[in-house]
């Protein structure tokens, strides 16, 4: 098993480019099962979750080539209707095959999805919107099946903006009869991409990154070339970085425009942010200042940078709330990072983070993405050599992790 030996302190300096969006791309992948021809991805992220998508288009009939951040799906074959148990567990985006093999094949058979272990994603509203579309499913063995003749354009309200079931409903209804008008729907960045992906195929979708999306379904998608938007999380993640390590780095190759309010939160925190077009450079040379934050649906602050802001906010000059509204488990790593030393104490859904002057290496365990890249940031805030175990997870949703750290002047050792 991999793990990290992280030595700190560090600060981190230079310049560091940004990858594709990993929750853009694994929907794009999906999407591609609506298209009965050949569809060219570029700026695919060469990260766990998008070789375990594509093991799941294959054993559905799609074949696949994959070099160099290029990826050429063809689905003009015939396509199975079971995505397996033994992948669609080992990652939760794979529940969005759901919408596209209905509207393809009529029907579908996807095993209960599995992910990261930061509190219940209940796929409800991905059933209850496609069952306004006409579909019927049933549930038994750990397997959804749904089967619908065709599916009908309708009028969807979400409870809440879940991006999954926004996405599962809009992939269905580009080729569904008739209009859908999805209400409530989620703003994020990575439903503009999904949504831009099908115009380019052939859907006419109006709406995409408003609560309102309307798509008037058409008979057939046809074969593009699409390049998958920066991603966003990446992007903070390291902004987030150089504040924690009081360094200077320079992100390029990204979207600023895209993290608005975690970059307003750093310039709370005292550290300088300098936008451009495509890239940000974020400074700090100082112990950050507390606040409170909230994390909500995009154009909040983001749940899955939550975790590195708990890290940055666990040495600032003072006391700060964090409240998250979105996973309730996303806590689940305090106990790790308060073996470093940290003082935060959790009451419900928040957390109450006393600053203190430096955090102090010690070993500890990555129980989910996001999670992961936050402890190894504390281990280059730390004092000493952090061991940080279970690393796999990382790998799941970041590219070269560990060595764009070292790009940046990181001392990350790699133990097998």
């Amino acid at each position: 098993m991999k793990s990290y030996l992280v030595t700190g302190p560090c600060r981190l300096q230079g310049t560091v480019t940004v990858g594709g969006a990993k929750n853009s791309v694994l929907k794009i992948m999906a999407a591609s099962l609506l298209v009965p021809g050949e569809v060219t991805i570029r700026r695919v992220p060469a990260i766990t979750d998008v070789f375990l998508m594509a093991e799941v288009l294959e054993r559905l009939g799609a074949t696949i080539d994959f070099s160099d951040g290029v990826m050429v799906i063809d689905s003009s074959g015939d396509l199975s209707e079971e995505a397996p148990y033994e992948l669609v567990t080992k990652m939760r985006a794979s529940i969005q095959v759901l919408g596209p093999l209905l509207a393809r094949l009529g029907r579908a058979r996807v095993s209960m999805p599995g992910g990261d272990a930061i509190g219940s994603r209940p796929i409800d509203l991905h059933l209850q919107g496609l069952e306004r579309m006409g579909a019927k499913f049933t549930s038994e063995h750990g397997y959804i099946e749904g089967v619908s003749d065709r599916l009908q354009g309708t009028r969807v309200l979400l409870e809440f903006p879940s991006v999954g079931a926004t996405e599962n409903i809009l992939m269905a209804a580009a080729t569904a009869s008739g209009t859908t008008t999805i209400e409530n729907a989620a703003r994020e960045p990575d439903i503009q991409d999904l949504a831009a992906f099908l115009v380019a195929a052939g859907a006419e979708i109006e709406g995409a990154g408003s609560p309102t999306i309307v798509v008037q379904g058409v008979p057939e998608l046809h074969g593009l070339t699409h390049e998958v938007i920066p991603d966003r999380i990446e992007t903070g993640t390291y902004a987030i970085a150089a504040a924690a390590t009081q360094g200077e780095v320079t992100i390029t190759d990204c979207r600023p425009d895209h993290i608005e309010l975690p970059l307003q939160k750093l310039s709370d925190c005292g550290a300088e942010v300098n936008r451009r077009d495509d890239e940000v450079t974020v400074k700090m040379s100082r112990r950050p200042d507390p606040l409170d934050l909230v994390t909500l649906p995009y154009p909040g602050f983001p749940t899955d940078l939550q975790p590195m802001m708990m890290v940055l906010l666990s040495h600032a000059s003072g006391p700060s709330i964090l409240t998250e509204n979105v996973f309730e488990s996303r806590f689940l790593f305090v106990d790790e990072l308060n073996r470093m030393g940290s003082h935060i104490r959790v009451e419900g859904h928040h957390a109450v983070i006393r600053g203190i002057e430096r955090l102090s290496a010690a070993p500890v365990r990555v129980p989910d993405i996001r999670a992961g890249a936050a402890l190894v940031l504390g281990g280059l805030c730390a004092e000493g050599e952090t061991q940080v175990h279970e690393v796999w997870h990382i790998e799941r949703g970041y590219e070269n992790f560990e060595v764009k750290l070292e790009g940046l002047g990181a001392q990350i050792q790699v133990i097998e």
